[in-house]
């Protein structure tokens, strides 16, 4: 038995455009994030899932039913465990604010390894991955073969990519498509990483490539 997970991030946002930082906090999809993720449902449109999980916050779930449009015989399930890495005080800030607070290279190979302390207001590091660690595990556990969606963020699908495969990675497009296939033995393996129908490019964004992290719990 293969369980075929397909993991897209969110579509480009206000906040994206604008370089602010975007973690629980939301902003719409920008004209060119819905086109992007049209692009996207297209490209997956001959998918047969056979479930949803997707983050509970407006631009994921804006980006989910665009591409559920296509497969609207796939149950979906909101997931309060699949949203972005809390930012804390500095959610809706400019990321130059973070930038003149905390090293990005430093800060996010330790948010990825689970060593992190936390922004103030926000979530540490360990935190962040057992939440993590704790959706993934509810999916693979739900579903032991089939073709799942899971639409989030691009630091909570870079957790699980590295808890899979901790070699660097860069930031992951809006709107792109990773693929992780999970087998009966307990065994996972990273397929793609951030295919990107819509042409996105890596973001620009202050995100470093990810330090090793632990393994998945099985």
């Amino acid at each position: 038995m293969v369980l075929t997970l397909s993991l897209v991030r969110h579509g480009q946002t206000e906040y994206n455009a604008a370089h602010r930082l975007q973690g629980w906090c939301d902003s719409p999809l920008t004209a060119r994030g819905l086109a992007g993720v049209r692009a996207t449902a297209a490209h997956l449109a001959a998918s047969p899932f056979t479930a949803a999980y997707v983050s509970p916050t407006g631009r994921a779930q804006t980006t989910a039913q665009e591409i559920l449009a296509h497969h609207p015989w796939a149950p979906t399930v909101t997931d309060p465990d699949l949203r972005e890495f809390g930012f804390g005080d500095f959610e809706a800030r400019p990321e130059v604010d973070l930038l003149a607070r905390y090293d990005p290279d430093t800060m996010f190979a330790e948010v990825l390894g689970g060593t992190f302390a936390g922004i103030p207001g926000g979530e540490p590091g360990h935190e962040f991955l057992t939440r993590v660690r704790s959706a993934f595990g509810r999916i693979e556990r739900d579903h032991p073969d089939g073709h799942v969606l899971v639409v989030s963020h691009g630091l909570t699908l870079r957790a699980y990519l590295a808890m899979i495969d901790a070699r660097p990675m860069d930031p992951l497009p809006n709107a792109s498509i990773s693929t992780v296939e999970v087998h009966g033995d307990g065994s996972r393996r990273v397929v793609t990483v951030a295919v990107d129908p819509a042409g996105h490019g890596v973001p620009d964004a202050i995100v470093a490539a990810p330090a090793p992290a632990p393994a998945l719990v099985r």
